[in-house]
């Protein structure tokens, strides 16, 4: 599950990278260029991303056992 979790924040974190960007009018050459709502989409999905990468790696605290 942690693999599977890694794996689809971190698609999910790289791809509004580059619609966030392509949105902003930094990476040029497709429809998405210049266009706001590809910027919002982009950070949502950039945030999400990493919100799932943060879920997959947190450390869980176990509680100490009781004797």
């Amino acid at each position: 599950m942690k693999i599977a979790l890694n794996v689809v924040g971190f698609l999910l974190a790289a791809a509004g990278l580059v619609w966030a960007l392509q949105g902003a009018n930094v990476l040029p050459g497709s429809f998405m260029t210049g266009s706001t709502f590809w910027l919002v989409v982009g950070i949502i999905c950039l945030l999400a991303g990493g919100g799932l990468l943060f879920v997959a790696n947190r450390k869980l605290q176990t509680p100490p056992s009781q004797q």
